[in-house]
């Protein structure tokens, strides 16, 4: 049954919240700033937003579980007591989410800090959220950093690798027999540290290392997504769709070659199709108009290379018509990049033949304003932590042409980046 949680709940109307923006001098790295414990942050080549503290929270799930989320969040919007000087995307009242990516089992969440602190260009701002009042402003500066985690220890999840492998084949005899054109399997790895780690460390070390990524936490999932889902910013709506991998040598010039070999690969090609028409078909109904490339590109990260293609749209500018961030990342997910296609069908194969619970891996992930403008990356090259344990997550598209022991090695390359940050090296 679907369930929804809010706090604080001390009465039948929570007050509403009184939020406060206002300029900030440069602080250095916004994850620098963070306090341990569980705070939030959304990072791209050091901009974006990081906070701490719960003002307000809510935690939704079941298939209604995007729209009570928004429906709380209006409310809240619409409540509150706004002061904002700054007037920047990602300034006043903000929250942070991360969802489920099955309707059951699955707890999601949206949290509004008690602080944010967030940059743009050169603009840094600080927000202040109560419902209690105006606050006084919290000092901004560099905290301790984290201790490196120790004695770290890898195993394999739900299923080792030749019990996945033998899933994967399973997958294509289905997508052979017919019914199914693609279908995106996931597995697990577990991670076990002698003490408990602060989140702080990998955050650290991903956005280091994967700068071209958006770094993310909250509520205990964290990761680098290279997948922007949606983003919508005055009107315009993007997405980013990635879907065909192959993994990087460390040569340049061999690189190359593997790029030039990506972009003409007829299975990637045709997994990527699939992909990018989920996304065009999902946005179509809440945009007037639409842009959408004939040919992906190839985008070069630190681990692997993908094919990617940027599709954008203009939204309804009629109040009544006009979808907020949260509600187009609802009608993409799940796209085909991390469900399959037709999407009902291979959600049906990943519950059957998985075999494993994915929680929020591969699920919206991302923030949202008042005015319902936000960004919602898909938590891929993610991880799940509490305490000494992490549980880390990689998928990769299956069709016709998969072979099972490439996509189990394309798995284990996706796996890479919080595998590195978690390490303690």
């Amino acid at each position: 049954m679907p369930s929804v949680t809010t706090v604080p709940s001390s009465s039948h109307e929570a007050a509403p919240l009184v939020v406060r923006t206002v300029p900030l001098e440069d602080p250095g790295p916004l994850l620098a700033l963070l306090p341990s414990g569980d705070p939030v942050a959304w990072l791209r080549r050091g901009e974006g937003l990081v906070g701490w503290g719960v003002a307000a929270v809510i935690r939704t799930s079941g298939g209604d579980r995007f729209t009570r989320a928004r429906d709380w969040w209006i409310r809240q919007a619409h409540a509150a007591v706004v002061r904002d000087e700054v007037r920047r995307p990602g300034t006043g009242l903000v929250c942070f989410g991360s969802f489920a990516f099955a309707d059951e089992p699955g707890d999601s969440v949206l949290v509004v800090p008690e602080v944010v602190v967030g940059r743009r260009g050169e603009t840094t701002w600080v927000t202040t959220i109560s419902p209690a009042g105006i606050t006084a402003a919290p000092t901004v500066e560099a905290t301790p950093p984290p201790e490196p985690p120790e004695g770290v220890t890898f195993v394999d999840g739900a299923l080792s690798g030749t019990e996945w492998e033998s899933v994967v084949a399973e997958a294509v005899r289905r997508i052979t027999a017919g019914g199914l054109e693609k279908v995106v399997l996931a597995r697990d790895l577990l991670a076990t540290a002698d003490e408990d780690i602060d989140v702080r460390w990998p955050l650290t070390r991903l956005a280091e290392q994967y700068p071209m990524t958006w770094t993310f936490h909250v509520d205990g999932l964290f990761g680098a997504t290279p997948e922007m889902l949606v983003r919508r910013e005055r009107g315009l709506v993007t997405s980013r769709v990635l879907a065909g991998t192959i993994r990087r040598t460390g040569d340049d010039e061999r690189d190359l070659a593997l790029a030039a070999t990506l972009a003409r690969s007829s299975k990637d090609l045709e997994e990527h199709e699939y992909a990018v028409r989920s996304v065009a078909d999902a946005l179509a109904p809440h945009c007037t108009s639409m842009n959408v490339p004939e040919a992906p590109f190839v985008l070069h990260l630190p681990n692997v290379m993908h094919l990617a293609t940027d599709v954008a749209g203009v939204v309804h500018d009629s109040d009544d018509e006009s979808a907020t961030s949260l509600d187009l990342a609802a009608a993409l997910h799940p796209s085909a990049a991390v469900g399959g296609t037709p999407t009902e069908v291979a959600k049906s194969v990943i519950a059957e033949i998985e075999g494993m619970d994915r929680g929020r891996y591969a699920g919206p992930v991302g923030w949202m304003d008042a005015s319902g403008d936000g960004e919602w990356g898909i938590a891929l090259r993610s991880a799940e932590i509490s305490g000494g344990t992490v549980r880390l997550f990689a998928g990769c598209g299956v069709v016709a042409s998969s072979d099972p022991e490439a996509e189990l090695a394309e798995a284990q390359a996706k796996f890479v980046p919080v595998r590195d940050a978690i390490s303690g090296i």
